[in-house]
């Protein structure tokens, strides 16, 4: 086992219904929801590093021991109703939500659909979605179908990361890629196509920030800071010397962020 492995083993997937999920600490509840590329996992320095609050990582339908939706293509408000479920099966009905990549167009159908339940939303490069583009969804699947997880893992991860990014940084990116399932993945290629966020941000009215890397070169600036014109309450924030995932190449910063936004 891998320094990383016993790292990830510190926070072992527990079940709630049909999804799986690590968690850690005591205090207001934060729930993180990952990118299509991770996992529960890829919150590893949240969930050992930010303290002073319930920490939540879902593993999404179809990801870690999470099962499947049952619908072969589902929409990002179908992810909303199995978090809603989820959430409910814990009893919580006031939660701030951390929302990275797809995560976050999960996170902010969720909070248009019960806004009662979500207090704030803090979305990381969050994916816009395809708005229904069959030819980019197809695209993403061929892309997929061509590399698999290990491909993934080799191929993309380097994408996701900036260039000053530290080596564990790439290594749990790595090592969610290639736990990637497949069932999974590619449903929740069929949400990012189907999803058009910005329609779904004017329906939440509650506190809001976008953050995204200046490196992010999956979800670059431009989009972001689009998806924040679009909730009627947010605010954007630009976070030097990162890429698509800030939450692990600089978890420390990730965590201040956290901490301000939700105090």
């Amino acid at each position: 086992m891998s320094a990383l492995d016993e790292r990830i083993a510190k926070f072992p997937a527990r079940r709630s219904g049909g999804i799986s999920y690590r968690e850690s600490g005591a205090g207001p509840t934060l729930v993180l929801m990952h990118g299509i590329g991770s996992s529960s996992a890829g919150w590893l320095f949240q969930l050992d590093g930010l303290k002073g609050y319930r920490l939540i990582a879902w593993d999404a339908p179809g990801y870690g021991e999470s099962e499947a939706l049952k619908m072969p293509k589902p929409r990002p408000a179908d992810y909303a109703e199995a978090m809603h479920a989820f959430l409910g099966r814990l009893l919580f009905k006031d939660v701030v939500i951390v929302g990275s990549s797809l995560g976050g167009l999960m996170a902010t159908a969720y909070a248009a659909a019960h806004a009662d339940r979500v207090r704030s939303l803090l979305l990381l490069g969050p994916a816009g979605g395809y708005g229904g583009d069959a030819k980019r969804t197809n695209d993403r699947l061929k892309q997929f179908e061509e590399l698999g997880p290990e491909g993934l893992a080799e191929k993309r991860s380097p994408t996701l990361v900036g260039v000053g990014a530290p080596p564990i940084a790439l290594e749990l990116t790595r090592w969610t890629q290639r736990r990637v399932r497949p069932d999974g993945y590619r449903q929740a290629i069929h949400c990012l196509g189907a999803g058009t966020l910005e329609l779904d941000a004017r329906r939440f009215h509650k506190k809001t920030l976008v953050a995204c890397g200046v490196e992010d070169v999956i979800t670059p600036e431009p989009g972001c800071k689009a998806i924040a014109k679009a909730f009627p309450k947010a605010e954007y924030r630009s976070l030097p010397g990162v890429g698509h995932v800030p939450h692990i190449e600089a978890p420390d910063t990730i965590n201040a962020l956290i901490r301000e936004f939700v105090s």
